[in-house]
């Protein structure tokens, strides 16, 4: 058995009155209807609270004929049909065959490009509509773990947010080598502080975003990031720690915390690497002219749907006069951003990294020292102490020219120096003496019972224990 349509049984209760009568004198049926459209209902999926006088008596006529199946809503006659002229109908479908992962805005904008309509005499529902009945919109849902509020911050410069997207595979002299995306966006505006394609997603390569976005919009209040070890890494905390820059670690599988990035990776799968023919970018670089192209060009400079009509650059430019400045720090960027590690120098004065010793001061000796690279180039500058206080230079060792190089002899501060004088107590002779009168009274006792009568001669042998006594 069918079941019944829940509006047609709302629509029998309305008539209630009406259907249980059999027959009604004259002008009744009148009355009735009319006392019925003075009631408030509770409408399914509307938020009126009253029904005509014609609409009751419509469908008090219909249940007459057919019962309650006839109280049952009636499909649209132009169901499956769109009012949109022939023309426009074939752009859309050619323009969403040839590229399915075009957007409804990326179509309106083809649509608009192309001359065929305009902003005000077509909608997105219209096309949405159209690409549904042609079986060209796939709707995806989205499932809810645990509570979400939207949010947003008051300014520009707040918070701004960390993430890499996995990018395609393009050609390097001969080789081919993936890329990823790594973005920082600001959460007030929607704006992208900055963005690069990048050979890796190590805390180097996003250190190195970070960097641009600081130059080109100055310094955040708040760094929202993932917990991978790459935003974990010493060298990435403690430039947010100079900077004054709170960094704040999302909690681990939860993207939805980083809800606008997210959405700004689709928007990029969608409007610029499905328009993008990977096969003309020869490096690197030619990929990332293409993307500033698109985002200063395009992204920027579209009304966002949450910015109440600006775009993103209107609304971060709304703040200008909020946002934190660099003061003095300007000048200290390049240092702030520097890497540093902990060595000891050798003996000979150098310092080992990667392999290869450098030359520092070789007052440094056997101390302790912080060695300052240079992170992209791998080099390193200098040597500072612990406390940060500039050391010296470090240069690579040419152990040719030490080969010739004239030695500085020094004395160390803490050796002892001789004395010119002798020590007026001896510990040698004192243990000598100890010695020897240790020894004596053997030699004496032995010589008085073994004494014999002595025979003068002309020549008198002196024992040698007298020469030891002595």
């Amino acid at each position: 058995m069918r079941p019944l349509h829940p509006v047609a049984l709302f629509r029998l209760s309305v008539l209630g009155p009406l259907a249980s009568r059999e027959r009604f004198e004259r002008g009744e049926l009148k009355r009735s209807i009319a006392e019925l459209a003075h009631q408030r209902y509770v409408i399914p999926n509307s938020q009126h609270v009253h029904i005509s006088e014609k609409t009751i008596e419509a469908w008090y006529y219909r249940w007459c004929k057919g019962g309650i199946e006839a109280l049952e809503p009636k499909p649209r006659r132009d169901k499956g049909f769109s009012k949109l002229p022939c023309a426009i109908q074939d752009a859309i479908v050619a323009c969403k065959e040839d590229n399915p992962k075009r957007s409804i805005d990326t179509i309106k904008t083809y649509l608009q490009d192309k001359g065929l309509s305009s902003e005000q005499n077509i909608s997105r529902s219209s096309i949405h509509r159209l690409l549904v009945t042609k079986g060209l919109s796939t709707p995806t849902q989205a499932q809810i773990a645990i509570e979400r509020r939207s949010f947003e911050a008051k300014h520009a410069g707040d918070t701004w947010y960390g993430d890499v997207m996995h990018g395609p595979n393009i050609v390097v002299e001969g080789r081919k080598r993936k890329v990823y995306l790594v973005s920082l966006m600001d959460d007030a505006s929607r704006l992208l502080t900055h963005s690069a394609f990048c050979f890796g997603e190590t805390a180097l390569d996003i250190e190195g975003v970070l960097k641009q976005a600081i130059l080109k919009r100055g310094l955040c209040k708040k760094f929202v990031v993932d917990n991978g070890s790459a935003y974990r890494s010493q060298s990435l905390q403690g430039i947010c720690a100079r900077l004054e820059i709170r960094l704040i670690y999302c909690r681990p599988y939860e993207p939805e915390a980083k809800g606008k990035l997210e959405r700004w990776h689709r928007v990029v799968r969608q409007q610029f690497l499905s328009e993008l023919d990977i096969r003309e970018c020869a490096s690197l670089a030619d990929l990332n002219a293409l993307l500033w192209a698109w985002v200063e060009g395009v992204y920027h400079r579209r009304v966002h749907s949450r910015l109440n009509g600006l775009t993103p650059l209107q609304r971060f430019q709304q703040d200008v006069d909020k946002l934190r400045r660099f003061d003095n720090r300007v000048h200290q960027l390049d240092a702030i951003f520097f890497h540093r590690l902990n060595r000891k120098v050798r003996k000979d004065g150098t310092i080992a990294y990667e392999g290869k010793h450098y030359e520092v001061p070789y007052e440094l000796t056997h101390k302790t020292v912080m060695l300052v690279i240079h992170p992209h180039r791998q080099q390193p500058l200098s040597v500072e102490s612990i406390e940060g206080d500039f050391l010296g230079v470090a240069v690579l060792t040419d152990y040719h020219a030490n080969n010739n190089r004239q030695r500085v002899r020094t004395e160390a501060k803490d050796s002892l120096v001789q004395s010119k004088s002798a020590p007026k107590e001896s510990i040698v002779r004192q243990a000598l003496a100890r010695q020897t009168n240790a020894i004596s009274p053997t030699f004496s006792n032995k010589a008085s019972t073994n004494k014999k009568p002595q025979v003068k001669t002309t020549q008198e042998k002196t024992p040698c224990t007298d020469n030891i006594l002595d």
